[in-house]
């Protein structure tokens, strides 16, 4: 991978997505500097975002969007560039879905999102914002990425070992399955004679759910009676 020793973006008031590109470029380069200016300086050699109208701005008339029809952001660009450098292929096309595409949407204007909020919050209000600002907000935006990173990668490797064990799920007679510890099961039940599936809380105690009728509907195939709920 390249080194990159400094990053530029746009003064001024930050959003989310200035911000996160900012949090990914400080975990990808841990000793990167980032600029900020309302224009990029004559022949400066390192990372441009969300402004310049270069690689990772998205503010030019043709600008990208996804197969989905969801713009990227800036977040969006830089995360396709560099997120499967820092945890492979298939856990970042899993942040990408479920958290850099919900933020580059609400940075174009295509719905809220309470994260974006979160960040803008960091903006001084009626004040000309500072540097100071923007990197606390930056500082914030490392931190959740990185916990939902790692999150991601637990995720996945719980996912796998679940996948391995539910090969014995819907298997022993009876309608109901009864395990002795936790593993997602529904993929596994659905199809099966099973109707319900007992499990350990993660709250103590135990749980019990019924097995969806399909994988495209959560309706269940036999609901417990109304009057328990």
């Amino acid at each position: 991978m390249e080194e990159h020793q400094y990053g530029f973006t746009h003064d001024g008031m930050f959003h989310a997505d200035d911000v996160f590109a900012a949090a990914l470029l400080r975990m990808v380069f841990p000793g990167i500097k980032i600029l900020r200016g309302s224009r990029v300086p004559e022949n400066f050699e390192g990372i441009v975002y969300d402004i310049g109208m270069g690689e990772f701005d998205h503010h030019q008339k043709d600008a990208r969007v996804r197969g989905d029809g969801t713009p990227y952001g800036a977040f969006g660009l830089l995360w396709e560039r560099y997120g499967a450098g820092l945890l492979g292929q298939e856990a970042a096309e899993h942040v990408e879905g479920r958290f850099v595409k919900p933020l580059d949407a609400a940075d174009n204007g295509k719905g809220p999102d309470a994260m974006a909020a979160f960040i803008a919050s960091f903006n001084e209000p009626g004040a000309a914002q500072s540097d100071e600002r923007f990197f606390q907000a930056v500082e914030t935006a490392k931190g959740l990425l990185s916990l939902y990173i790692e999150n991601t990668r637990r995720r996945m490797e719980a996912e796998r070992q679940a996948k391995e064990g539910a090969e014995n799920l819907g298997k022993s007679p009876g309608s109901i399955e009864v395990l002795e510890t936790y593993i997602p099961w529904k993929e596994a039940l659905i199809g099966t004679e099973k109707n319900f599936c007992i499990y350990p809380s993660l709250r103590n105690g135990w749980n019990a759910q019924g097995v969806p009728c399909s994988r495209e509907s959560p309706a269940v195939k036999i609901p417990f009676p109304e009057e328990w709920a």
